[in-house]
């Protein structure tokens, strides 16, 4: 079962969202106050946290970037606020979705398991997944936002991790850097692609024996990358 982290302010709204999604095999934990909520995050695990923006005491978006650099989670805001800004602040800040209310509970059961299947590469839709993690160089720490090359830990920026990590779960699939910065909550969307190969750069100044002639990160003429390894 699922465990989901809610903070939202209605109440009513609150326990309906937890009787449908306990349905759906997902245990919800809810707060009504950001700070408490935020501290549950350092007690127990929880797979996705589901955020309000509209609290008592803290605002949303601030929570959001708070939780987002404390701790790897998937993140969804739920919000009544149509300011556009706020979504993109929020989606800057490392929300994943960002879903407006009302909304059908259905189409947020839907959305919380595309955000899921992100972070957790769906083993049965890849059958080769398991048996080529085995050989990787690459060991991908989700909770503790760590990489390991070849058993030795990478000194990443933030941006570096998102990249890296994504590149990791769609590993020998080319990538656009449309793609890229879409799945990196850090990355504005609107940068230009000149950010983002200066980030693969410096990723393959930290992997690659010969970073002008990678091995591992490899370029896509017209497209983006892929990574790539035997």
């Amino acid at each position: 079962m699922l465990e989901i982290l809610m903070i939202e302010d209605d109440l009513e709204l609150a326990s309906i969202l937890s009787e449908y999604l306990k349905e759906h095999d997902m245990n919800v934990t809810s707060f009504d106050e950001p700070y408490t909520g935020m501290s549950a995050i350092g007690t127990k695990h929880f797979d996705l946290l589901l955020l309000d923006l509209t609290l008592p005491n803290l605002d949303g978006l601030e929570v959001c970037k708070r939780v987002a650099k404390q701790k790897r989670i998937p993140i969804i805001i739920s919000s009544a606020r149509s300011d556009i800004n706020d979504k993109v602040n929020g989606l800057e800040y490392g929300a994943d979705d960002y879903i407006p209310k009302p909304y059908d509970p259905k189409e947020l059961v839907a959305r919380i398991h595309s955000v899921l299947r992100r972070y957790t590469p769906d083993k049965e839709t890849n059958p080769s997944s398991e048996k080529s993690s085995s050989r990787s160089p690459f060991r991908l720490e989700g909770e503790s936002r760590e990489i390991y090359f070849k058993e030795a830990l990478l000194d990443l920026t933030r941006g570096e991790y998102e990249i890296l990590s994504y590149l990791i779960q769609k590993k020998g699939a080319v990538v656009s850097r449309e793609e890229i910065a879409i799945h990196s909550p850090s990355i504005n969307p609107d940068s230009s692609n000149k950010s983002i190969d200066v980030i693969i750069g410096r990723l393959r100044a930290k992997i690659e024996d010969n970073p002008k002639n990678p091995t591992y990160i490899l370029s896509v003429r017209g497209v983006g990358y892929k990574l790539d390894y035997d």
